[in-house]
């Protein structure tokens, strides 16, 4: 963990929140998700493979944190199914106070005029559209909490412009632009703050798919980047509402 993050964030700061951790069983959402749990919230850890969610939730409990598990695939599920899980958070825990997007789809660096269709879809709507359709179903609920949080983990290594990122890096561009959008609909004076992460090179398997592990030097494990989330998703996040934060 980057010991300045872990300065500026109280040790309980999340004590009392239910957070939603989509993409919950990736490299960073199992980071943020262990880190969230250690910071008070109760997690409802979101992902597609079952086996990761149960490991993930083990290893929470076996810290004293508390999670609910919610299967769903972000590629084939519909506005339907987001409101259906929006209600079910409503029902079983009455409120929720945040949402960390940390899903994410690339199948390698590609030239635009190469890359397959299904290819291209695919990465637009697990990294843009699925991510709104998630995000405008929880809306309600979370605009019912005093403070609430929704937080977009994104890469600042595939910006919209550069080539061969195709889909992943016109989702990244869209992603950005979304936190803005969203803000200045909901107002400075919402309770619901909209904020990015850009938390640098971190050792993941999607970053696999475009550099070389063993050369790349600039990355970080996603342990040290999990303080970020909890900062951004706690009363301290407030100093970000609205930007994307790319943490020093």
């Amino acid at each position: 963990m980057n010991a300045a993050a872990s300065d500026a964030v109280e040790p309980r700061a999340l004590e009392g929140r239910v957070v939603l951790v989509v993409g919950a069983h990736g490299g960073l959402g199992e980071a943020a998700s262990r880190a969230c749990a250690r910071a008070g919230a109760r997690l409802v850890l979101l992902g597609r493979r079952v086996p990761k969610l149960n490991r993930l939730h083990d290893a929470i409990a076996g810290e004293g944190g508390e999670s609910t598990l919610y299967p769903l695939d972000l590629e084939g599920a519909s506005p339907d199914d987001y409101a259906e899980m929006s209600a079910r958070i409503g029902g079983e825990f009455g409120r929720l106070d945040g949402v960390l997007h940390c899903a994410a789809n690339f199948r390698g660096l590609t030239p635009l005029a190469l890359t397959d269709p299904a290819d291209f879809a695919r990465a637009v709507h697990v990294n843009l559209t699925a991510r709104w359709w998630l995000t405008q179903a929880c809306l309600p609920l979370l605009q019912e909490s005093e403070d609430a949080a929704l937080v977009f983990a994104l890469d600042a290594q595939a910006p919209g412009t550069r080539a061969y990122w195709g889909g992943y890096g016109l989702a990244q561009a869209g992603q950005a632009a979304l936190v803005d959008m969203l803000q200045a609909e909901l107002g400075p004076n919402s309770s619901v703050r909209v904020s990015g992460l850009n938390p640098g090179p971190m050792r993941t398997p999607l970053r696999a798919n475009a550099f070389v592990a063993e050369h790349d030097d600039a990355a970080v494990d996603p342990s040290r980047v999990a303080a970020h989330c909890v900062e951004l998703l706690s009363p301290a996040g407030a100093a970000h509402r609205g930007r994307v934060w790319s943490p020093p």
